[in-house]
């Protein structure tokens, strides 16, 4: 069975694709308009993201909402405000600036720390997305909450947010989320070589997998997915 956090907070993470020289347009309208509309109907911004190579135009970012139905009763309540109709026209007068649009409804583990950024702002943003064999979700689960995210502290990472997709959302039974914070991109290469180096990193796995009968991410590509993101301007973690 897949914990969560006591906290029943929602958060839905969208990914934005925008069309070729349409992402400074689309930034500007969450810059200038969007962000204080999702707050004035109960849509609460956590993050704002985008690659640091950017070849897709993505904007990815990370909202909340207190349940499922508050969530369908804020974006009803955005999508009918006049200022939402305007900027949406405005913003959209030499064509639409969003191609695409992907979203996954989530919630936090039960050993994940609140979402937030680092006070010194200014730094890189890891995307993690792990896929396990059937069932063994929950001896990843086992493993975060009692080894990995300490040991990634003490590696020099920041453990920024941990999540499961919600029971009805695609691959809930076999996906963890998670986001990690790095000083730069040679802090991050050194930080994961003294963790994979650590001594009781290599026997929890070593436990880990003896415990489930094998490894606990599918074969590579698919078990683990990485991405390095950097946050915007506009981003309340940076």
């Amino acid at each position: 069975m897949t914990s969560y956090a006591a906290d029943t907070t929602v958060y839905e993470l969208r990914v934005y694709y925008a069309p070729e020289g349409k992402l400074d347009a689309l930034h500007a309208r969450f810059r200038d308009h969007t962000m204080k509309l999702f707050e004035k109907h109960g849509i609460h911004n956590v993050g704002y993201w985008v690659p640091v190579d950017n070849k897709e135009n993505k904007l990815a970012y990370l909202i909340s909402y207190p349940s499922r139905e508050a969530g369908k009763k804020a974006w009803s309540e955005f999508f009918a405000d006049p200022d939402w109709k305007k900027a949406a026209k405005e913003s959209e007068a030499n064509g639409k600036i969003v191609a695409k649009v992907e979203n996954y409804f989530m919630q936090l583990t039960d050993y994940s720390p609140a979402p937030k950024g680092d006070a010194a702002g200014n730094h890189l943003f890891e995307f993690r997305t792990y896929t396990t064999p059937t069932n063994r979700l929950e001896n990843l689960d086992a493993r975060f909450r009692d080894h990995t995210l300490k040991l990634f502290e003490k590696a020099g990472m920041r453990n920024v947010a941990y999540f499961h997709r919600m029971p009805d959302v695609k691959d809930a039974a076999t996906t963890l989320f998670y986001i990690l914070e790095h000083k730069g991109q040679a802090a991050r290469d050194a930080s994961f070589k003294a963790f994979r180096d650590d001594p009781d990193w290599q026997k929890a796995l070593k436990a880990s997998e003896e415990k489930a009968g094998g490894s606990l991410t599918l074969p590579a590509p698919d078990g683990v997915k990485s991405e390095i993101y950097k946050a915007t301007d506009y981003s309340p973690i940076k």
